[in-house]
């Protein structure tokens, strides 16, 4: 019986796999648009691959898409309802935390909204994102340490914060109780920076 980490990992191969096709690229050429390797983008189109936010991010970029459509079907409806438990789990962690994308709007201005959960002893990584992006923190349990940019920020239960998530930052819980937080994730303008090099591409 297949798990829900390979349905989605089955859902992201074929969007984009379907999403590359119609844009009529090879696998090299969006393999280049997206700065990853081709072995990566074969395995992610396969649906055997575990790729981190990092890539994730990379190939919606590229495809112009966003994160949000490239782990969900293609829906006609204006309302989209994730219900509890079914958000995308695009990360785990060593010890049971989770970061989930809940819900997000369309490209070319994506928002995200992720729920997410650092268990003690826990750090996510995460490197510059796109030009522009703006992320929003809101701690709901317990304590967290913030770095942006060389500077760490603590944080405890209720606070919340704002910062340029086009910088290297990361989240880490140092103390003995897991960590939840909503992030909401705005990233401007996707699949922009890919227009001028596409006319090269094709």
């Amino acid at each position: 019986m297949e798990t829900s980490a390979e349905l989605l990992a089955q859902t992201i191969g074929a969007r984009v796999k379907n999403e590359r096709k119609k844009h009529e690229w090879t696998l090299d050429q969006l393999a280049e648009l997206a700065c990853i390797s081709r072995r990566m983008l074969v395995n992610v189109e396969q649906g055997t691959a575990n790729p981190s936010v990092s890539i994730l991010l990379k190939l919606s970029d590229a495809l112009g898409l966003g994160l949000p459509a490239l782990v969900e079907p293609p829906e006609a409806r204006r309302s989209r309802i994730t219900r509890a438990g079914d958000g995308a789990t695009l990360w785990t962690g060593p010890n049971g935390g989770r970061g989930v994308l809940m819900a997000g709007t369309d490209a070319p201005d994506v928002v995200e909204l992720w729920d997410w959960s650092l268990a003690p002893g826990e750090r996510h990584q995460s490197e510059a994102h796109a030009e522009g992006t703006r992320e929003l923190l809101h701690l709901l349990k317990g304590s967290l340490a913030v770095e942006v940019d060389g500077q760490i920020h603590e944080l405890k239960a209720g606070d919340a914060m704002s910062f340029h998530g086009d910088t290297a930052h990361s989240y880490s819980n140092t103390h003995k109780t897991t960590a939840t937080f909503s992030l909401c994730v705005y990233e401007p303008g996707v699949g922009h920076a890919h227009k001028s090099e596409i006319t090269h591409v094709k």
